[in-house]
């Protein structure tokens, strides 16, 4: 499948602090502001960290041996600052185990490096908010 280098979700309100995104697959997910069991804007950014970089890792991985564990709890601090509401300490941690076999032991070893490759390159989100880049919002 071809790349398209941009990317588009709609979001639109369903009731009063709830919100689905729509993607152009047809995918849907509700979100919210934290008083139900939705996830919230922040948790998503958090998801999409983790996620990114976990799929860059299993991708690479999984090549070689089919991860026995593979959990990626993702954490950070809320702070607000005179310039603004941000998180910080962000820290994505990484549970994986392989079979105790030839192919577990080759995932192990690209373990790291595929994590490090992820970081310094290849997960989308995680460059965009360490680099930083502008987002406008405004009336259509």
């Amino acid at each position: 499948m071809a790349e398209d280098p941009e990317r588009t979700v709609d979001i639109e309100r369903i009731a009063l602090h709830k919100f689905r995104a729509s993607n152009v697959r047809g995918g849907t997910l509700d979100f919210g502001d934290g008083d139900d069991a939705d996830f919230t804007p922040v948790e998503l950014l958090l998801v999409a960290i983790a996620g990114c970089t976990g799929l860059d890792v299993e991708y690479i991985t999984g090549k070689r041996a089919e991860p026995l564990v593979f959990r990626t709890p993702v954490r950070a601090d809320k702070v607000r600052t005179d310039d603004g509401n941000q998180l910080t300490n962000i820290e994505v941690r990484f549970e994986v185990e392989f079979p105790a076999s030839e192919a577990g032991d080759a995932a192990r070893e690209v373990l790291p490096s595929a994590l490090q490759r992820s970081h310094d390159r290849l997960c989308t989100v995680s460059r965009t908010v360490e680099l930083g880049t502008a987002v406008r919002a405004y009336l259509a």
